[in-house]
């Protein structure tokens, strides 16, 4: 049997990659904070998804999958370069040329990846000052 860690490694770099180029605006500034902050973030989207019902898991697989593969990558994003090297201007570039293709099946990838990547920042109240968000009032 084979082991599935090599994908899950791509798919680690794949979602550090586009949570740096989605987040880049509410992380922190500084290089070591940034890192771990992202590596916090990419616990947290791994333990969402664990979280999701069993119906709904086999969904994501074959997208990030579709992403990760260098065709399908240069199909349906234009990226010529892979996930974990791309540059974050690259990576962003990529997801602004996604969002650009309105109503088609990219620009739902792209509002994904977004959404998915905001939601599960935002979800910690670690997180909220970025948004002004002093927390939930206490009686």
């Amino acid at each position: 049997m084979q082991s599935r860690q090599p994908v899950e490694d791509a798919a680690r770099s794949f979602f550090l990659a586009i949570g740096a180029a989605v987040l880049a605006n509410v992380l922190p500034q500084a290089p070591n904070a940034r890192e771990q902050t992202l590596l916090q973030w990419l616990e947290r989207l791994g333990t969402t998804v664990a979280g999701m019902p069993a119906t709904v898991q086999p969904e994501l697989d074959p997208t990030v999958g579709l992403l990760l593969g260098v065709p399908d990558r240069l199909v349906l994003s234009g990226l010529r370069t892979p996930w974990q090297a791309a540059t974050q201007a690259q990576v962003h570039d990529t997801l602004q040329k996604l969002l650009l293709l309105t109503g088609s099946v990219r620009a739902q990838i792209f509002h994904a990846l977004r959404d998915f990547s905001n939601a599960v920042y935002f979800a910690v109240p670690l997180s909220w000052s970025v948004l002004g968000y002093p927390g939930r009032l206490k009686p």
